[in-house]
């Protein structure tokens, strides 16, 4: 294959509805459903729809890992699941029909052994020749160093591309490897440079230095319906986001870095790809819960860029 994803805190997602969200009460729920869920397993089911070659790598253990894997199979992901001992997470999602707001309620994940953490590094220094392009995106589990997550990186072959995705520790020893692409939202941005970004010229200045000191190549910074702005050496672009109808947001970051990733493997420039990105992030506000992105969707919005 020539994309993997890199899901090393994975989980389902179970979504329901209330008709108001009230403290002291019973709610009664409604449209309860389960998605896969963890930033790589949702770009690798992006990259699928989108109809580019893609293996997902995930942490699986438990029950939850088990009808995990039953998910990606039922979508026809293809995956390899590297087992633990410690059961895979749950969070939940309750929309509130009153208002349409969301609460997101996000569940610790499992602890990996030193033994589990030295088998991820072995799979990643296995990665199969023909991968091109490599994709951590998501939290780190329980209790594990970021010191890990960047022998993690350091393991893959030499010559793929990394993408990385991910929050501040993490994200801070993936800049010290050197990545090809990060993509933070404003405010993992801002927890990176330690300032407020409070306008294009602060964001682009920050971004620039992360490009001129080698710690990255490409740098997407995510600011929701305002777009995205694309930073490279030699390349500045700002992308606004199309006006679609929200239904969730939800997976919408997960979606972008599925259409960036899924459009590079095609062979697009890495504007036309940040492009596609951003079009498949707004097909993904026009599904509910964690439902992600239609490819007719994505490829209408992309037209319209």
């Amino acid at each position: 294959m020539s994309i993997v994803t890199i899901t090393l805190n994975p989980c389902i997602d179970k979504t329901v509805s209330v008709e108001q969200v009230l403290p002291d009460c019973k709610l009664s729920c409604t449209n309860v459903q389960e998605y896969p869920g963890g930033g790589g397993l949702n770009v690798a089911r992006v990259v699928s729809r989108l109809g580019a070659d893609v293996c997902a790598y995930w942490t699986c253990g438990g029950e939850n890992g088990r009808r995990l894997g039953e998910f990606l199979d039922e979508e026809k992901v293809p995956h390899q699941p590297i087992t633990i001992s410690e059961a895979v997470r749950e969070n939940l999602i309750v929309r509130e029909e009153s208002s349409g707001n969301l609460f997101r309620f996000g569940m610790p994940g499992p602890m990996l052994s030193d033994t589990e953490r030295e088998h991820w590094i072995e799979r990643m220094r296995k990665l199969p020749p023909t991968t091109k392009y490599a994709v951590f995106s998501g939290s780190l589990p329980e209790g594990m160093p970021s010191a890990w997550y960047e022998e993690l990186l350091r393991a893959v072959p030499q010559g793929v591309c990394l993408l990385v995705d991910t929050k501040l520790g993490a994200l801070r020893r993936a800049l010290s490897v050197g990545v090809y692409l990060i993509k933070p939202n404003l405010r993992e941005m801002e927890e990176l440079v330690g300032r407020e970004l409070t306008d294009d010229g602060s964001i682009v200045h920050a971004a620039r230095d992360i490009v001129s000191r080698g710690a990255a190549q490409v740098v997407i910074v995510s600011l929701g319906r305002a777009g995205v702005v694309l930073v490279t050496r030699d390349k500045l672009e700002r992308i606004p986001a199309p006006a679609v109808r929200l239904q969730s947001k939800v997976g919408a970051g997960d979606a972008v870095v599925g259409g960036v990733v899924a459009a590079l493997s095609a062979g697009k420039t890495i504007t036309e790809a940040t492009k596609f990105g951003v079009a498949a992030g707004a097909a993904a506000v026009m599904t509910r819960g964690t439902e992600l992105c239609h490819k007719d969707d994505v490829e209408q919005i992309f037209r319209s860029l």
